[in-house]
């Protein structure tokens, strides 16, 4: 069995997309959630850690504790459901759920079992995520193909909110004191940063197909207890000439600049056991691969 997690690290996450919704707000009318003081597009760690559990779930047959299941009258299965299913009727029964479930393991959660709550602080924490650059929704106007209602011959009319392009950034901590607490393994983390990469290429649903991920970089330490922190802000975008922010529409229209994350590290290097990172069409300055002399670079491969 794969270890414990023992050591603290930070990881970046970005990610693109093209003419859809990354994270509708179902307050707004599933509008594009963007903070209205810097207009930049926001995206919610819930909806992160959704991709990771639908990708685990579906494309890996990982278990997986909080996942939409549908009871035989067609109703939503609820947590209450579960445990009855599981037979979870005691807190003894509960801590078994940790050693079943690779998302309650990295993510924790909150189970009330007879009264008794069950509570788990996730190893693993993100930010929500934010563009690294100012958006301009756009309104799309159709008509759906089936009539709403009887007697009504032609489909009705709707409309859509859409980013053009968004380029998000998300950050995240590992915590090794956490992942005592609930069994995180280095297998588990493997399996988290597959989901991060692929779960987010193979989402479908007409609001987000099409997003690609651009780069995942993860920095592990070798003390405990300590990090860097907000590595995320020393990442910003430097935009092609003639391009203006909300106008950006494609990846190859920006480089990434990383040399705020570059003097972050290098004044912390010899605390640093290595750097794991994947990166897909994006261009970076300088160029990552060459840029964390004396630290142990690993590039993911999956």
């Amino acid at each position: 069995m794969s270890d414990v997690v023992k050591n603290r690290s930070e990881i970046i996450f970005l990610y693109d997309i093209e003419n859809a919704n990354p994270n509708g707000d179902p307050m707004d009318e599933n509008k594009p959630r963007i903070d209205e003081e810097t207009e930049k597009n926001i995206v919610t760690d819930v909806r992160l850690k959704r991709t990771i559990r639908d990708f685990l779930y579906k494309f890996l047959d990982e278990e997986i504790f909080i996942v939409e299941e549908i009871n035989k009258d067609g109703t939503q299965k609820t947590r209450e459901n579960r445990l009855e299913e599981l037979k979870i009727s005691s807190k003894e029964d509960g801590v078994k759920l940790l050693e079943n479930y690779v998302d309650l393991r990295l993510f924790g959660a909150t189970i009330a079992v007879k009264n008794m709550p069950l509570t788990w602080i996730g190893p693993v924490q993100f930010k929500f995520g934010k563009s690294l650059h100012k958006v301009e929704p756009k309104t799309i106007k159709g008509t759906s193909v089936m009539p709403s209602k009887e007697n009504v011959t032609r489909g009705t009319f709707i409309e859509t909110q859409i980013l053009p392009y968004s380029l998000i950034s998300f950050y995240g901590i590992i915590n090794e004191n956490a992942a005592k607490k609930t069994g995180l393994t280095e297998l588990d983390v493997d399996l988290m940063m597959n989901g991060l990469w692929n779960g987010t290429k193979n989402i479908i649903t007409r609001s987000k197909i099409g997003q690609m991920p651009r780069l995942l970089l993860r920095v592990v330490y070798k003390e405990d207890n300590f990090h860097i922190g907000d590595l995320d802000k020393g990442i910003k975008l430097t935009f092609n000439e003639n391009i203006e922010e909300k106008a950006l529409r494609n990846i190859s229209e920006v480089k990434l600049d990383i040399s705020g994350l570059i003097d972050k590290i290098e004044l912390n290097k010899d605390k640093i056991e290595r750097i794991d990172f994947k990166i897909n069409d994006l261009e970076t300055t300088p160029t990552l691969k060459d840029s964390f002399e004396g630290i142990k670079l690993k590039e993911l491969m999956f």
